[in-house]
């Protein structure tokens, strides 16, 4: 026995040890508590449309131009605050589930954590954002522009970013 503790301690801390495991890894469900609120939230879709000038492009569900920002450099989101007021990063909930419109891999699709709160919606590794200068569907105007830090661009459904002007 050890000094200074009392006789079923240990074992009581196990227990609680063991019920943190079962309730974190689900305790044999086939599907995680995660998955399963996910199946039940409201979806955030992820489609790709062709625009004018650019060719297929990532679009949200209201057809509008996705953007990534490349100071993020596919590892985290790093637009906040003022930059996120002109730049909103596609949000999604702990409740709602990731859809790979037409055109789109859901394997490229993910989330990562928000510096506001929350996470954000990534492809091929990159944080997507929508572009307040944007003000109709279909539009691209902050394709290639440089502010808030970094050069913006569209990304392809390839995972890969237009980055060169208007037609790489």
């Amino acid at each position: 026995m050890m000094m200074g503790i009392r006789p079923g301690v240990r074992r009581y801390g196990a227990a609680a040890l063991a019920a943190l495991v079962c309730i974190v890894s689900g305790c044999g469900s086939s599907a995680s508590r995660a998955d399963q609120a996910a199946a039940k939230g409201p979806p955030v879709t992820i489609d790709a449309r062709k625009l004018p000038g650019v060719g297929m492009v990532l679009v949200n569900k209201h057809g509008y131009a996705l953007y990534m920002f490349q100071p993020d450099d596919q590892r985290l989101v790093t637009c906040s605050n003022l930059c996120a007021a002109t730049w909103p990063p596609v949000k999604i909930s702990p409740s709602a589930r990731l859809v790979a419109g037409s055109g789109v891999r859901a394997s490229l699709l993910g989330t990562d954590p928000d510096p506001g709160g929350g996470h954000v919606v990534t492809y091929a590794g990159w944080p997507l954002y929508t572009y307040t200068g944007d003000v109709q569907p279909g539009q691209h105007t902050g394709q290639g522009i440089d502010l808030n830090g970094g050069p913006w661009f569209l990304m392809r459904p390839t995972g890969k970013p237009l980055t060169l002007g208007l037609g790489s």
